[in-house]
C-alpha cells in the first residue's frame, strides 16, 4: 500500500473521526473562553443600580437586619408560656421481686407488661427581675439601629461607585488631553523635521523636538495605564464579570456644575446630626447596651413561675408468674384508661439565686463597659460629623476657586502657546520656549478637567458626609 492510500485510509478511519470529534469538544470550551471580553455601556444611574444589588456589604447588613428581627421574636416569646409534649410507649417490661404468699412463704414475683404514657406540660414566667422586658427593649433598640446601618450602607455604596465613576471620566479625559499633546508633538516633529531639511532649524533642535515626542509617548501610556486602573477599581465595586469592558456615559453639564453652598456651616453640621442614619444607630446601640445592663441585674432578682402539667398513662397488658403460675389480668382497652387515668397539677416555683460565684457581678459590670464603650463611639461619630463636615465645606468652597484659577490659567496658557508657536515658526523662538508653553498649556487643560471632576466629587463627599446623598 502506498503512503497516499495509508493516508487516505487513516483519515477515513472510525477511530480518527472519534479523536477529532473529541479534540473538537474538549477545545471548545477554551475557544469560548478566550473569546472577546463582553462591553457594557453604563450611565451613572446604572452603576450605582448594579453596585446595590450586588454589593456584599449592603448583603451583609441586610442579613444582620434580618437576625436582629428574629432577635426581638424571641424575645417577644419571653413572655408566653413554655409548652412541651411528652410521650413514652414501653412495649415489654420485665420486673423481678420477692413476695411472700398466703403462707407466709417468700417467692419470686415476676412482672411483664406494656405500658403508654402522655405528658402535657406547660410553664409561665411571673417574675424574673424584668429580664424579659429589657431583653425586649433592647432587641427592639438593635433591630432599628441595624435599619439606620443598612441604610447608611447603601448611601456608602452609592458614594463609593460615584466616586469611582467619576475617577474613570476624568482619567479619560486626561487620556484625551495626553493624547492630544502627542498628536501636537508629532505635528511639530514633522515640520521641524522639514525645516531642518531646508535649513531653517539645526540638528539639536530635531533631537529636541524628537526628545518630547517620546516623552509626549509615556504620558499616554500613563495615562491610559491610570485609566486602566480606575476602570478595574469600578469593576471591582460593580461586581461584574471581571472581564467587561467598561463604557462609560458622560455626566450632565449641570452634575459637573453644582450650585454654590448658599447653608451657613452651623446650619449643616445640626441637620448632618438629624440625618446621619450611622449616628441614629450607634445612638440606638447604646440604649441597646444601657438594657442590657438591667438585663444583666435581673439576676440579682428571685424568680417565680407558675407550672401546670396534665398527664395519663395505661397498661395494655400484665402478667405475674409467682411459684410457677402465671396470672394474665385483664385490663380496659387502652384508649379508655388513658381517657380515665388523666391527672393534673398545678405548681408554683420559687427560686432566689444567694450566691453563684460572682458571675452575675461580672455580667453586670460587662454590659455597663459596653454601654460605656458604646457612649464613647457615639461621642466620638458626633464629634466626627461636625469636624468631617467643616472640612468638605472647606473643599467644596476651595473647589469653586480652582476650577476659576483653572479657566484663567487656561487661557493665558492657551494665548501664550499660540504667541510663542508664531515666533518658532518663524525662527524669533526658541525651542525651550516653545516646549515650556506647550507644557503649560496641556497642564492647564488637565487641570481644568481636574478641577471640574474635583468639584463634583466634592459636592458627593458632602452630600455623603451631610446624609443628604440620595440613593435612589
Amino acid at each position: 500500500m502506498t503512503t497516499k492510500r495509508l493516508q487516505i485510509s487513516i483519515l477515513n478511519s472510525r477511530p480518527f473521526h472519534a479523536i477529532l470529534t473529541a479534540a473538537t469538544l474538549l477545545l471548545l470550551p477554551l475557544t469560548v473562553f478566550c473569546g472577546e471580553p463582553p462591553q457594557k455601556i453604563l450611565s451613572l444611574q446604572e452603576s450605582v443600580s448594579i453596585a446595590l444589588d450586588n454589593a456584599s456589604s449592603l448583603k451583609k447588613a441586610s442579613n444582620l437586619v434580618r437576625l436582629e428581627g428574629a432577635d426581638v421574636l424571641r424575645s417577644y416569646g419571653g413572655f408566653l408560656p413554655r409548652l412541651s409534649v411528652s410521650a413514652g410507649y414501653v412495649p415489654y417490661s420485665v420486673s423481678r421481686s420477692y413476695t411472700q404468699n398466703s403462707t407466709q412463704e417468700t417467692v419470686k414475683l415476676k412482672n411483664e407488661q406494656e405500658t403508654l404514657n402522655l405528658t402535657l406540660t406547660t410553664s409561665l414566667n411571673l417574675f424574673n427581675g424584668f429580664r424579659d422586658y429589657a431583653a425586649l427593649q433592647a432587641a427592639l433598640k438593635n433591630e432599628q439601629g441595624a435599619g439606620f446601618s443598612l441604610f447608611r450602607a447603601r448611601q456608602a455604596v452609592v458614594f463609593d461607585v460615584t466616586q469611582s465613576y467619576y475617577q474613570v471620566l476624568l482619567n479619560e479625559e486626561i487620556l484625551a488631553i495626553a493624547r492630544e499633546n502627542l498628536l501636537t508633538a508629532k505635528d511639530q516633529l514633522t515640520l521641524t523635521e522639514r525645516q531642518f531639511q531646508i535649513g531653517l532649524k539645526s540638528m539639536p533642535d530635531l533631537y529636541q523636538q524628537q526628545a518630547e515626542t517620546a516623552s509626549s509617548e509615556l504620558a499616554v501610556n500613563q495615562a491610559d495605564a491610570q485609566l486602566e486602573r480606575s476602570r478595574l477599581e469600578l469593576l471591582r465595586r460593580l461586581r461584574i464579570d471581571p472581564r467587561t469592558k467598561l463604557l462609560l456615559e458622560p455626566v450632565s453639564k449641570e452634575t459637573l456644575s453644582p450650585e454654590p453652598l448658599k447653608t451657613g456651616i452651623d446650619s449643616l453640621i445640626a441637620q448632618a446630626l438629624l440625618r446621619r442614619d450611622d449616628l441614629k444607630s450607634k445612638k440606638l446601640e447604646t440604649d441597646a447596651a444601657g438594657w442590657q445592663i438591667r438585663q444583666a441585674t435581673a439576676s440579682w432578682y428571685p424568680k417565680l413561675d407558675l407550672n401546670f402539667n396534665v398527664s395519663t398513662s395505661g397498661v395494655e397488658s400484665l402478667r405475674q408468674t409467682y411459684s410457677g403460675n402465671s396470672f394474665n389480668y385483664a385490663y380496659p382497652p387502652l384508649g379508655e384508661q388513658l381517657e380515665n387515668s388523666i391527672g393534673y397539677s398545678v405548681s408554683l416555683n420559687f427560686s432566689w439565686a444567694l450566691f453563684d460565684g460572682f458571675q452575675t457581678r461580672y455580667n453586670v459590670e460587662q454590659a455597663k463597659i459596653n454601654q460605656i464603650n458604646q457612649r464613647l463611639d457615639y461621642e466620638d461619630l458626633h464629634s466626627d460629623i461636625a469636624l468631617d463636615l467643616q472640612q468638605a465645606v472647606t473643599d467644596y468652597s476651595a473647589a469653586f476657586t480652582r476650577i476659576e484659577s483653572a479657566k484663567a490659567g487656561l487661557k493665558a496658557a492657551k494665548s501664550a502657546y499660540e504667541s510663542i508657536k508664531r515666533k518658532y515658526d518663524l525662527g524669533a523662538s526658541g525651542f525651550i520656549e516653545l516646549s515650556s508653553a506647550r507644557t503649560a498649556l496641556f497642564s492647564a487643560m488637565s487641570t481644568l478637567s481636574q478641577a471640574t471632576y474635583n468639584l463634583a466629587l466634592q459636592k458627593n463627599v458632602l452630600d455623603f458626609t451631610s446624609g443628604t446623598l440620595s440613593t435612589r
